[in-house]
């Protein structure tokens, strides 16, 4: 069987982005189960209500749901059970660090494969206010008109 390359999109957390000011990411690995691993082949996850914590130098992710496996037998997951994330120990101390900080978090952002094996990506964010929230969208709510009108002026007059 031919090794997987690249990268398998499996959730993303669209909320996190939106919640939360994101100041760093990195990228972990995760201690799996292989019912868990199958379940996240079928693209059964989620990152809502999802956040790190650090416990005795180690980074644990709670509150994601891995679906169970359906195929599985009496020995199958538990859905919600905390993960380790497997990171390198100077990025252990930059999360250390960041989160020392008041309101600073860990939010997992998004949950793929890369070359076949399950990634977590996490990262470091604030969150924001509301009126932080209302200005990024007031934003992005500009950048799309301003590329609407410059479409619409393209499809008017295709010699420009």
């Amino acid at each position: 069987m031919a090794k997987e390359q690249g990268r398998k999109l499996i959730a993303s957390n669209k909320k996190a982005r939106y919640e939360y000011a994101i100041e760093d990411t990195f990228e972990a690995g995760m201690m799996l189960t292989g019912t868990e691993v199958k379940s996240l082949r079928a693209g059964r996850a989620s990152l809502i209500d999802g956040y790190a914590a650090i416990k005795d130098g180690e980074v644990w992710l709670h509150g994601v749901h891995i679906a169970e496996y359906t195929e599985g037998t009496w020995n199958n997951h538990e859905p919600r059970r905390p993960r380790k994330l497997l990171l390198h120990g100077h990025e252990i101390d930059k999360l250390i660090q960041k989160t020392k900080e008041k309101g600073f978090t860990i939010v997992p952002l998004s949950l793929y494969f890369k070359d076949g094996k399950a990634k977590v990506e996490i990262g470091v964010a604030r969150g924001k206010k509301i009126h932080d929230k209302r200005q990024a969208l007031a934003e992005r709510q500009a950048t799309r008109e301003t590329a609407r009108a410059i479409s619409d002026a393209r499809k008017s007059n295709p010699r420009a």
